[in-house]
């Protein structure tokens, strides 16, 4: 009641000073003069800012804002966050997962071309995206003979010293089959082991370095097929590190094709494979070893990989080959001629395909809401390029498919990795790449406090 009554009075004399004002401007300037008018505006302007409070001393302003600054610091750090936090929830997918249509790709249906008729499967991807260009029977389950080994021989290097001694086992030394003909108790080095195993197709020395990597060569084939696993490969189990029949030992075409993929971004291994000639110093003798795949001396930028035989599987190849930037990987399972249907697969591809850049470096693909940062929407680039295979004169749908590992919090450094984008043609994955941080973003300090409450109150 007693601030109602003061607020009463107060009106009252703004009131009676502004009636005696306007009959003093009256008297003296008349009613109708601009000169009247603005002085009565001045002076109805002044009595209002004394009446509400804002003939404070300019002193004393900076001193007000620092104690509102002060108090409200302990008290905003907690609701500002739960906004961001429910910005983020209430956003959904949205902020974590966009997509984006491009029409200059081609379609994920491989072709099939009359030379593969004489294999029972065959196929052929492009190594990067793993994209399958060709398809016969591709996904049917059979033995692989030999080109098991590409398999081993990834094992091997990814797990041990290329310049450990091995100490050959009697079963390493009885091995049925092609062979490196190595003698019980004889000690070679990883390397020349290896060598073996893929030049010469030595099922000795498969049987040697399974036991030296796994301690037994079921253990290694446990090994195998973990890593099979990893890749994704569900039509392919091993029993064998050489590849000799059993009949829980198969894969597909296009399985083996993304397992000779997978072993080719391996230096080592690449180089070991198109390798002409070789000779293994280590041991009881010198070895001068010649490679059995044709393909190195026939076809031109072949690069491997593996040829392989037994009478249930027939006759195997896993073959590959670099042009232009593509690299080409294929599989033919029990293809008698398989030297002569090998390159017309490759030229195929090579003629009815080139690389196609998708996604740039540095494209913006997403933005995610920061928690707690002086900034509260952060951009996310691609860290690499994504480039697929496009087949020549034809389009395509494809879409981009963004996912965040966890929420994001401040500081955020920029190019830190914080998701992944996944380029997705007719639900195959063919190709994906990290999502960085385009900006550094701070965490919300004292002084970004301090001016966002300056800023409330300017405005």
């Amino acid at each position: 009641m007693r601030r109602q009554r003061k607020e009463a009075e107060s009106k009252n004399k703004f009131e009676l000073r502004l009636r005696l004002y306007r009959r003093e401007q009256h008297r003296k300037y008349g009613q109708r003069s601009f000169k009247y008018r603005f002085k009565r505006k001045q002076f109805r302007l002044r009595l209002y800012r004394r009446n509400r409070g804002f003939g404070m001393k300019r002193r004393t302003i900076p001193f007000l804002l620092l104690s509102i600054a002060l108090i409200a610091c302990s008290a905003l750090p907690s609701s500002v966050s739960a906004i961001a936090q429910a910005a983020a929830d209430n956003s959904g997918s949205s902020c974590i997962s966009q997509a984006a249509d491009f029409d200059d790709a081609d379609s994920n249906e491989a072709d099939f071309i009359d030379c593969m008729k004489t294999a029972a499967a065959a196929a052929l991807i492009e190594a990067n995206s793993g994209k399958l260009l060709l398809s016969g029977n591709s996904n049917s389950r059979l033995p692989m003979a030999s080109t098991t080994k590409t398999m081993t021989a990834l094992v091997v290097i990814e797990n041990c010293d290329l310049d450990e001694t091995v100490e050959v086992t009697a079963d390493a030394a009885g091995t049925e089959g092609s062979s490196m003909y190595l003698s019980c108790g004889e000690r070679l080095s990883v390397r020349d082991l290896l060598y073996g195993l893929m030049l010469l197709s030595g099922n000795d020395a498969a049987v040697a370095l399974a036991v030296h990597v796994g301690g037994t060569v079921e253990s290694f084939v446990r090994i195998m097929n973990d890593r099979a696993a990893k890749l994704g490969l569900t039509n392919t189990h091993f029993v064998t590190p050489n590849g000799l029949h059993d009949a829980e030992h198969y894969t597909t075409a296009y399985e083996l094709a993304l397992i000779g993929a997978e072993a080719l971004k391996n230096e080592t291994f690449r180089q070991i494979v198109s390798t002409q000639y070789y000779t293994a110093e280590t041991g009881d003798r010198v070895r001068t070893m010649k490679n059995k795949n044709a393909l190195l001396w026939d076809y031109g930028n072949a690069v491997g990989i593996k040829t392989g035989y037994t009478s249930a599987a027939g006759r195997c190849l896993l073959f590959a080959a670099e042009r232009d930037g593509m690299l080409l990987v294929g599989a033919v399972l029990n293809c008698r001629p398989m030297f002569d249907v090998a390159p017309e697969m490759l030229n195929f591809g090579f003629e009815n395909y080139s690389m196609c850049k998708i996604i740039e470096k540095g494209t913006v693909l997403a933005r995610c809401t920061v928690l707690n940062g002086e900034k509260s929407i952060l951009a996310l680039a691609a860290k690499e390029d994504i480039i697929i295979p496009v087949k020549k004169g034809t389009e395509l749908s494809a879409s981009v498919h963004v996912r965040l590992d966890s929420d994001v919090c401040a500081p955020v450094h920029e190019s830190c990795e914080l998701g992944t984008a996944e380029l997705f043609c007719d639900d195959l994955c063919i190709g994906q790449t990290s999502l960085v941080a385009s900006e550094s973003i701070a965490e919300r300090s004292f002084l970004f406090y301090f001016n966002y409450i300056l800023h409330l109150f300017r405005r």
